[in-house]
């Protein structure tokens, strides 16, 4: 099936149709009746997805793709470029292949990366293009990762593993024991092959629940891109037991916000009053729980201790929103009446007990506009809205 659709004529009807409605398309009548048409479509809405996320897989002739949801769900290029570059030495195998995104990059910093992929169908279909990618110190091997490790008997410079969430613990707290591989319960078989262990987990781990079930962990990677936070990386060195370092990275379009610091790291904090600007971190900081270092790096003061919005009266370079205070005031019926009611604004919501919506419908504000509105705490518990304008 996979060489029927690399045939010429689907794969130039496929290219034809990348910006056309998949629903709409569906509708009509098969112009390959030898081939499913389901399967057609899936290449097209797949590739559709890849356009921006996977470039290179994009552009590249006979490209297969198994399907739209494995292409949202895998790493996208931004994010395996930066994983990469993590990386050194010259072995790596990765034990969840998946797509193989990551793969394609760690094989550009090393000279040999094996791929460990379950299902056979999927390990064939990375294998056909990473030879379209003419990727050529890429070892695509086909069963259960830890029976492969074991058979292979062999010491890598680093060990990369995306465990995946098991059916049945849908719904539930998310916890590594409750994932495939198992890593806390198989770490220690891991470090007798390497004595460097990558774990990519989704942004929904909290970070001290992760802490409880690893060791040896050396740095905690949060990687966000256009302020959304994609993944956490989980740096795992053998036998480590020092001090855990903290990496935050947002990639934007034009730039790169990078802000770093020591877990649990000691640092007070100053509050006080909103002052002419104000500062909001950007989402991999939010994530991270680095609040209270913040204020010692940029020599800022908090609003409050749960807000975690920061002001002063310089405006400085900071890694998130920058905005200039226009006004603020208490938060009341008089004032929001004078201020906001059926005007157009945008809302964000800082340690404050009534949601953007709830708010918007309240006081009819539409959205948008270049007034921007938080709805927060100050330090003394009193509930305010800051008006500003949008600096950064």
């Amino acid at each position: 099936m996979v060489q029927s659709i690399l045939s010429e004529e689907i794969q130039h009807f496929i290219n034809e149709k990348i910006n056309a409605d998949v629903t709409k398309l569906a509708l009509q009548k098969n112009p390959f009746p030898e081939v499913e048409w389901s399967l057609i479509l899936q290449q097209v809405a797949a590739k559709q997805k890849a356009k921006s996320k996977l470039p290179t897989w994009f552009k590249t002739q006979n490209i297969y793709y198994p399907s739209k949801i494995a292409v949202e769900q895998t790493s996208s290029e931004k994010t395996a470029e930066y994983k990469a570059s993590l990386v050194s030495g010259d072995h790596l195998i990765d034990l969840t292949g998946g797509f193989g995104i990551d793969d394609y990059y760690f094989s550009k910093r090393l000279k040999h990366v094996i791929h460990c992929e379950i299902n056979e169908e999927l390990s064939q279909i990375v294998s056909h293009n990473f030879e379209q990618l003419k990727s050529k110190n890429i070892e695509c091997i086909t069963g259960d990762s830890y029976q492969i490790l074991k058979n292979l008997n062999q010491k890598f410079d680093w060990i990369y593993i995306d465990p995946s969430r098991r059916n049945e613990a849908k719904g539930k707290v998310f916890m590594l024991k409750d994932c495939m591989p198992n890593v806390p319960e198989n770490l220690n078989f891991y470090f007798d092959y390497a004595a460097n262990i990558m774990i990519k987990t989704a942004p929904i781990l909290d970070i001290a629940a992760g802490l409880s079930e690893l060791k040896s962990v050396k740095a905690i990677h949060i990687i966000a891109v256009e302020n959304e936070v994609k993944e956490l990386l989980w740096i795992l060195e053998k036998d480590y037991v020092q001090q855990i370092k903290i990496h935050t990275l947002n990639i934007l379009k034009e730039k790169r916000e990078e802000f770093n610091y020591n877990y649990q790291s000691e640092n007070r904090t100053n509050y006080n009053l909103p002052k002419k600007y104000l500062f909001e971190p950007n989402a991999a900081i939010m994530k991270s729980g680095g609040f209270d270092v913040i204020p010692a790096v940029f020599n800022l003061e908090k609003l409050h201790k749960n807000s975690h919005l920061y002001t002063s009266e310089n405006k400085i370079d900071f890694p998130g929103r920058v905005f200039e205070m226009q006004s603020y005031f208490d938060y009341n019926k008089a004032n929001l009446k004078q201020f906001l009611e059926n005007k157009k604004a945008n809302i964000t919501t800082r340690n404050f007990p009534e949601t953007v919506e709830n708010i918007r419908k309240k006081w009819k504000i539409s959205d948008g506009g270049d007034a921007y509105c938080f709805f927060t705490t100050d330090m003394n518990n009193n509930k305010i809205v800051l008006l500003c304008k949008k600096l950064k």
